[in-house]
């Protein structure tokens, strides 16, 4: 299993960790997620692939995952939306938060998350290794079916949109 890159609250690298490990323990560690919207303002969302090590069968944003070490966070970002995806976008990290949760299997999602936002008008070529479905949806949807069907949603991607919508708005 690959490493994750161990950070401090400022997003100073402290070390490495198997990933599984990281997840076990509830270290911080860096990750990002995307979020690519098309010329209507709605989000492309994915629903994890079955089998995956936590949050299976779940939607969430566009794509995410952990930078490699020696890996940019948008260099991560790209090579990801590819992998998962199957589309091209150009990317801007827009801001950065932390959040700690407590996930299925006894893991800890403990992530310093960079948020990157883009837009393309493709339709995605899904990895099925990676995800099972995607859909288009308008915001004011999400936020909507969030609400009402909480538990279908990643832990990390209820918090960009109950928490950090206002950072999110100005940028599309």
């Amino acid at each position: 299993m690959p490493e994750v890159i161990l950070v401090n609250e400022r997003d100073e690298e402290l070390g490495r960790m198997e990933k599984l490990e990281a997840h076990r323990q509830g270290k911080l560690h860096r990750a990002f997620s995307v979020l690519v919207f098309n010329s209507s303002k709605e989000l492309l969302l994915q629903r994890r692939a079955m089998g995956k090590y936590h949050s299976e069968g779940l939607w969430t944003n566009t794509c995410c995952s952990h930078p490699q070490p020696g890996e940019t966070i948008l260099q991560a970002a790209h090579r990801r939306l590819n992998e998962e995806m199957g589309i091209k976008s150009a990317l801007r990290e827009t801001f950065h938060f932390i959040y700690e949760a407590h996930l299925d299997n006894a893991l800890i999602e403990h992530e310093l998350d960079h948020v990157l936002i883009g837009f393309s008008n493709e339709e995605p070529v899904i990895n099925p290794d990676e995800a099972l479905d995607y859909k288009w949806m308008a915001l004011t949807d999400i936020e909507a079916d969030i609400k009402a069907h909480p538990s279908s949603y990643t832990a990390w991607f209820k918090t960009i949109i109950n928490d950090h919508l206002s950072a999110i708005q100005p940028h599309i």
